[in-house]
């Protein structure tokens, strides 16, 4: 018999808590799913920003393995600054034409490693059919055109691919998903193209994105995010329910994984990550956003990262900084180290293991230190704080994410007919390709 079809729905920056409540009864969608499934706190990985998250799912692995660093990055090949969105100051700060382009095409077609097997792929490549709505990590076989006249680049995306009205594999007649961006219409355009999907149950496999509520909690916070863009969440999910025919003809023909990409904190203050570290400007590049920042050394430096490291021992808006020392991983806090490696038999640790008392945090931190794109010295925020990004933008009085603390860190994880035991955001992708037989995952699954 073959294996069911999976609808895999990724609510962006819903926190743990914002689903249990919405489970119990204020969200009649979820709650449906939540009544039908398994459910349990995951992680997810560092720095938690939606590119890495969301490589990670597509990928089922870390960011080692998926070479995605962060929202920001210096491009040590191309001597220049990779921008995927921070803010619109960000993006004009790094250069409105080149981040537009990152953010769009290069992040899939020559960030994202190309030793990391997506999802679409596998599928792809084992006869089904991937379908992708608005998740920014699409890697595909497919080559997609825009449906705008003057823009020629093409995409390569999976079969069926719809990328906020960019890119459009089908004619669904969703309306423009950027029109109102405050107002939820990437979640009512999502909407739209989904419910044409199951209707006509155009897919084997549905990676279906829904940002909304990671926006509205930047915005206002993740308290009352749920008051405004909880219901505007459901209903999109509702919107795919019904269009199978109601819940019961939804899980008859579907399994389900719902997650959140990561969770989100209130932020109160904002800081920039260069003030404390302006000795050593001509030696260095920061790259800082929400709430994780990167220290890239220089070929001129005369600085290591251990002295970074300690020269942000008195900054209130640092947590954590963690480096690499030849085969070891450092992480300082409070003037005190630990030092961790893998070993045959687990974790090998020299220092006080409480310095990273934070969810599954030996595993997420070297996964990050193994980027090739990562910077030398990363940098994880205190409760709290924010970092500015390019542009001087923060979200202070609202939500954000990006550190290793536990709040920013878990995610709600939901099955419905997929079996495995799914705990890390990264073992989503090992457990749909083995749900469909369609191999496993090589790379480094952190």
């Amino acid at each position: 018999m073959p294996a069911k079809k999976v609808v895999l729905i990724v609510v962006d920056g819903m926190t743990p808590a914002a689903f249990e409540r919405a489970a119990d009864g204020r969200a009649p969608a979820l709650a449906f799913l939540a009544a039908h499934g398994d459910y349990r706190r995951g992680t997810s990985v560092f720095p938690s920003l939606t590119p890495v998250c969301l490589s990670s799912i597509a990928t089922g692995a870390g960011p080692g393995a998926h070479h995605i660093p962060h929202l920001v990055w210096w491009h040590r090949g191309e001597r220049r600054i990779v921008e995927y969105g921070s803010s619109f100051s960000a993006l004009r700060a790094a250069g409105i034409a080149q981040s537009i382009t990152d953010t769009i095409y290069n992040m899939n077609s020559a960030h994202l490693s190309a030793r990391a097997t997506t999802v679409y792929e596998a599928l792809e490549d084992a006869g089904l059919v991937a379908a992708a709505v608005n998740i920014t990590c699409y890697r595909g076989r497919t080559r997609h055109l825009p449906t705008i006249p003057w823009v020629t680049k093409a995409a390569y995306g999976p079969k069926r691919f719809f990328y906020y009205g960019l890119f459009e594999s089908d004619a669904t007649g969703a309306p423009m998903a950027v029109r109102n961006r405050a107002g939820g219409s990437t979640d009512v355009y999502a909407a739209a193209v989904g419910r044409w999907l199951v209707t006509r149950d155009g897919f084997d496999f549905l990676a279906y994105y829904l940002s909304d509520f990671d926006y509205v909690s930047h915005a206002h916070g993740p308290d009352l995010a749920e008051d405004i863009a909880l219901a505007r969440t459901d209903a999109a999910v509702q919107a795919i329910i019904d269009a199978a025919g109601g819940g019961d003809a939804f899980l008859e023909r579907y399994a389900v994984v719902l997650a959140s990409d990561h969770g989100q904190t209130h932020v109160e203050r904002g800081a920039r990550l260069e003030t404390p570290l302006a000795p050593f400007a001509d030696e260095i590049v920061v790259t800082a956003s929400n709430r994780a920042g990167q220290v890239y050394l220089l070929s001129r430096a005369r600085a290591d990262t251990a002295e970074l490291a300690a020269r942000l021992d008195d900054e209130p808006s640092v947590e954590v900084t963690l480096r690499l020392e030849d085969d070891e991983a450092v992480a300082r806090r409070e003037r005190e180290e630990l030092r961790f490696r893998p070993g045959p038999d687990g974790w090998q640790t020299s220092g006080d293991v409480s310095i990273l008392d934070h969810p599954d945090a030996l595993a997420r931190s070297w996964s990050a230190l193994e980027n090739p794109n990562a910077g030398d010295l990363l940098v994880s925020a205190a409760e709290g704080w924010e970092f500015a990004d390019l542009g001087g933008r923060h979200h202070a009085g609202g939500g954000s994410h990006g550190s290793l603390v536990a709040r920013d860190s878990e995610v709600p994880l939901l099955t419905i007919g997929v079996a495995g035991d799914i705990g890390r955001i990264t073992e989503i992708t090992p457990a749909v390709r083995a749900h469909f037989g369609a191999g496993v995952v090589t790379a480094d699954a952190v």
